[in-house]
Order: structure tokens, then C-alpha cells, then sequence
């Protein structure tokens, strides 16, 4: 761009031509000289106190301090909040975790904050006032708690899990229903030879045909006819554990069959050497006889069948 300058005096024309970093030069001054002109006012407000100035920075002071304060509220109501939740399920698991405790026949591992005194307690609950850290220190505490209660009740679970395992697999129901007890284990006077022998099982007197159910949970290993033994099963309950239930009327299973404790497998009977109807019931661990009552005992039939 050129602008021409023309002079009365001089009668003469003077050009002058204005390139864009000129143009550029000028607002770069006029902004700088803005900018020290605001910063100078600023500095002779704050210096000489000027009341609006003063009252316009303790007005964004007051702002931005409540706006501190509201989030510090917030934060700590939010964090007292998480603390009660957390004392909460702290006390369900500590009763959870007792009850469980007695299902499996254990202690409880942690003692409740009632049971960790003999000593007699009581008086209103008045609340201390904590701090921001002291709520973050007992959060933090009680968060490890839980995870350590969450721990032991997996542990007692997958201990009530085995017993319950370990109780279907145990003979402790009632092979026979409606029947009294005949013959018991150990050394009796033989029925038909008339002499004294060894009786390895327990005999229960029942009705012919009277449905014989499976002691508990296991595999069959043997569903056939045996010349002393009648129609005979044998189930195996793993780990060496068998039992046996003899003279049977019919057989209602197969070898190689899952059965469960509870289960039909066959009919009281008197076939083999039997002088009438009746169950012949054993119990093995590995090949070698039990008292089929220790294990019966267990399970809440034979206390009943024993009172008869």
C-alpha cells in the first residue's frame, strides 16, 4: 500500500509505501502498550488499595475458598459414607463367617468386637469426629478386613463344600426302611451251622420285597448272584470305601451304574444262605470290614431306627 503526501509549500509529491510487517509492527506495539497500561493499573490499584479492586479480589478469594470447602464437604461425607457401608459388611461377615464356622464344626477365626473383652461393656454411642486422613486410615483398615473375611470364607466354604463331599460318600443312610435290627457285626452263633462265626455286616429284618436304597453316592461295581450272598451289590464310594447289601430279592441296578445315596437298587429278599427275609449290610475299607453302625450312626435314621 503507498499513500502520497502532497505539500502546499513545496509544491512536491512524497510517497511513502507501507509493507504488511509494518502493519504488523504497529499492532504489535498497540497490543504491548494495551498490555503494560493494564498491567501498570494493576499494579497502582493492588499498591494503592483501591476499593473495588480489593473488593473484587476478596470476592474471588471467597468464591474459590467455598468452592475448596464444598468439595472438602463432599469428599468427606462421601468417605464417611464408604466407612459406614464398610463396618456394615464387616459385621455381616464376621456373623456370616461364624455361622459357617459351626457348620463345619470350626471356631470362628475372628472374634467379633463384642467377644474380644470378657469383660461386661455397654453406654450410648457417641461418635468421635474424624479427619480427612483418619477416614482414609479407616477405610483403608477396614477394606483389609474385608478382603481378609472374604479370604477366610472362601476357605470355610470350600471346607463345608469337602464335608458335604465327604458325608454323601460315607454310608450314613439307612439301606431299609420300616425293619428292625437282627444280627449285629462281630462274632455271633452261625443260624444254620449252629456254631460260633464271624458275622462282617449288620442284618435288618424287613418285609420281603421291602425297597433297599444306596448307603450313599457311588459306583457300582458288582450286581449279581453269589452262592452265599443271594443277589448281591457292591458299590464302591471311592478311596477304598465299599459296601455290600446281600440276599436280595431282585436287583435293580447294573455294574458300572452312578448311583446316589437315597437311591433304589434293589428288594429285601432271602436268597443264598439266609433262613428268611432280611438285608445283610457291609461296610469295607479297602477289603477289610467295618462296623457298618459307626458310619450309620452319622446320619440321623439310624438314632431313630436304634430308639425303636
Amino acid at each position: 500500500m503507498q499513500i502520497i503526501l502532497v505539500s502546499r509549500h513545496l509544491c512536491t509529491a512524497r510517497t511513502i509505501t507501507i509493507m504488511p510487517r509494518h502493519v504488523l509492527l504497529a499492532v504489535t506495539g498497540f497490543v504491548a502498550l494495551v498490555l503494560t497500561t493494564a498491567m501498570l493499573l494493576s499494579w497502582l490499584s493492588v499498591h494503592w488499595r483501591l476499593p473495588l479492586v480489593e473488593d473484587l479480589v476478596q470476592s474471588q478469594q471467597q468464591k474459590e475458598s467455598r468452592r475448596i470447602q464444598d468439595y472438602v464437604s463432599n469428599n468427606l461425607q462421601l468417605m464417611a459414607t464408604r466407612l459406614g457401608e464398610l463396618q456394615g459388611k464387616v459385621m455381616q461377615l464376621d456373623s456370616l463367617g461364624q455361622r459357617v464356622s459351626g457348620l463345619v464344626g470350626g471356631k470362628p477365626t475372628v472374634p467379633t468386637p463384642a467377644a474380644a473383652s470378657g469383660d461386661g461393656q455397654g453406654g450410648p454411642f457417641l461418635p468421635v469426629a474424624l479427619s480427612a486422613n483418619e477416614l482414609q486410615q479407616e477405610i483403608e483398615r477396614l477394606a483389609a478386613a474385608v478382603d481378609n473375611h472374604a479370604a477366610e470364607l472362601e476357605a470355610l466354604e470350600f471346607q463345608l463344600l469337602e464335608k458335604r463331599v465327604r458325608d454323601r460318600l460315607l454310608p450314613t443312610t439307612l439301606p431299609v426302611k420300616s425293619t428292625h435290627l437282627g444280627s449285629g457285626f462281630g462274632v455271633r452263633l452261625d443260624p444254620i451251622a449252629g456254631m460260633q462265626a464271624r458275622h462282617e455286616g449288620i442284618d435288618f429284618v424287613a418285609p420281603m420285597g421291602a425297597p433297599v436304597v444306596a448307603a450313599a453316592d457311588g459306583v457300582v461295581l458288582v450286581a449279581e448272584s453269589h452262592p452265599e450272598f443271594g443277589n448281591m451289590i457292591d458299590i464302591d464310594h471311592g478311596d477304598g470305601l465299599t459296601s455290600r447289601y446281600a440276599h436280595l430279592s431282585r436287583l435293580d441296578v447294573a455294574p458300572g451304574r452312578l448311583v446316589k445315596h437315597g437311591e433304589r437298587i434293589g428288594a429285601v429278599g432271602t436268597t443264598g444262605r439266609s433262613t428268611g427275609p432280611h438285608l445283610h449290610f457291609e461296610v469295607r475299607m479297602l477289603g477289610v470290614p467295618q462296623n457298618p453302625a459307626l458310619f450309620l450312626k452319622r446320619g440321623g435314621e439310624f438314632a431313630q431306627f436304634a430308639r425303636r
